[in-house]
């Protein structure tokens, strides 16, 4: 994976998918989804004139013969906040405070039963006082590390910290005479990084006609320019030597109890039956999880290898944010189902920060449910490793675009009190 940092020569809009026009302010300046970066890379790709391997639209075994996508390799994730010191920061976990201390834990299910959301089982509740104070929703590395049990670290931000919200009028324009229209005049928000502060990401797309080769590092010494977002506004891309791969890493899990923490958001929709939503695809809805050990039925055929087997854990709690909306628009021919073009379905994603609570059959089912869920797979013998890759992007939808990115570590239950 190539680590590059987005450094803004102006304002930034990323809007939503709420109204804008009149009394109703396009909603801008929030802190961009991975779809806006993945986006933003594919467009920069387009423009460059690099050739690709050309794909078939389509999909579920549904395709066109005529070969009309490009880049369809490109994976990509974040973006992040990074300090002017090259400090990354990700969204605070939903069980701890701004000390990376624990305000939430699971508790020992009360007899007869409870009214918890399938298949949850056991309460989280707060181990801490009564507070109105919001925790700060950005850690540091060194923060997440702590909560983690690596060791000692510290910093945490709010959004004001390293951005501001600015407001200014728009008005629509004619195409023909290159004047206003005479219609539209809308207020917008746009966000402003302070100084020297950058978004991070991370992105790769091996390609075919380039040998198996990266092509966003030829992208990058082709053009440093990045037009992120809305109303083409303009990044400047700065590819970093280092090799690690930036992100948090899981710890080694010794028990039988696994939590997940989300890095990024991630899609569960329905699927049949299984209802989506909060809960993850992979989780049926009597808690038990059906991801496996090693490699799928068909992969392994292919492959002449032996097939993975369902892990043995169950989902028993879990703390869940507000769902994000996720929205989008589709350039004619872009899609199969749009071949026109239009808006894309609203999707909802479970928030970054959102914890899962799993209790395995046994240690070692506990670790191989660790290794499915940590993003960078097995558990590195240094943290620091180069050869660390993204390698488990657990979001049904947009995985490749950076959403369903987590660690795993141990926890336990609430003590219980007389």
């Amino acid at each position: 994976m190539n680590t590059l940092l987005l450094h803004p020569t102006d304002v930034l809009f990323f809007r939503d998918g709420r109204p804008m026009g009149g009394a109703s302010a396009g909603h801008g300046a929030a802190w961009p989804l991975p779809t806006v970066i993945n986006l933003a890379f594919h467009a920069a790709l387009h423009r460059s004139g690099i050739d690709s391997h050309e794909h078939r639209i389509g999909r579920s075994g549904k395709y066109n013969e005529r070969r009309e996508r490009k880049f369809g390799s490109l994976v990509t994730a974040g973006p992040f906040p990074v300090s002017p010191i090259g400090e990354w920061y990700f969204p605070r976990p939903a069980d701890a405070g701004d000390d990376g201390t624990l305000l939430l834990r699971p508790h020992s299910p009360a007899s007869g039963g409870s009214s918890l959301a399938r298949p949850c089982s056991y309460p989280v509740i707060s181990t801490g006082a009564p507070s109105k104070d919001k925790p700060k929703p950005w850690w540091s590395r060194s923060l997440w590390d702590k909560y983690l049990g690596r060791g000692e670290g510290s910093g945490c931000l709010t959004d004001a910290d390293f951005s501001t919200t600015e407001h200014n009028y728009g008005i629509g324009i004619d195409p023909d005479t290159a004047t206003q229209d005479g219609v539209r005049i809308y207020s917008a928000h746009y966000l402003r990084l302070q100084p020297n502060w950058s978004l991070g990401v991370l992105a790769h797309a091996p390609d075919k006609e380039h040998s198996g080769d990266d092509i966003v590092s030829k992208l990058i010494h082709h053009d440093q320019t990045i037009i992120t977002g809305g109303q083409q506004r303009l990044c400047t891309a700065q590819l970093l030597t280092e090799q690690s791969i930036p992100l948090p890493h899981g710890t080694t899990i010794t028990g039988t109890k696994v939590k997940w923490a989300l890095l990024s958001p991630a899609i569960f929709p329905q699927i049949n039956d299984h209802p989506g939503g909060w809960l993850p695809s992979w989780v049926d809805t009597d808690g038990d999880v059906q991801l496996l050990d090693g490699p799928g039925k068909n992969y392994a055929q292919r492959h002449k290898v032996p097939a993975g087997q369902r892990i043995s854990a169950k989902l028993v709690a879990a703390i869940v944010g507000k769902s994000v909306p996720v929205t989008g628009y589709a350039l004619p021919h872009e899609a199969a189902d749009r071949p026109h073009g239009g808006a894309k379905p609203t999707l909802l994603a479970v928030p970054a920060g959102s914890i899962y609570y799993f209790e395995a059959d046994s240690p070692i089912e506990a670790e191989k449910l660790a290794n499915a869920l940590n993003w960078h797979g097995p558990q590195p013998s240094e943290a620091s490793n180069p050869r660390v890759q993204i390698t488990n992007r657990r979001s049904t939808l947009l995985g490749e675009k950076g959403f369903g990115l987590g660690v795993c570590a141990p926890w336990d239950l609430h003590p219980v009190t007389d």
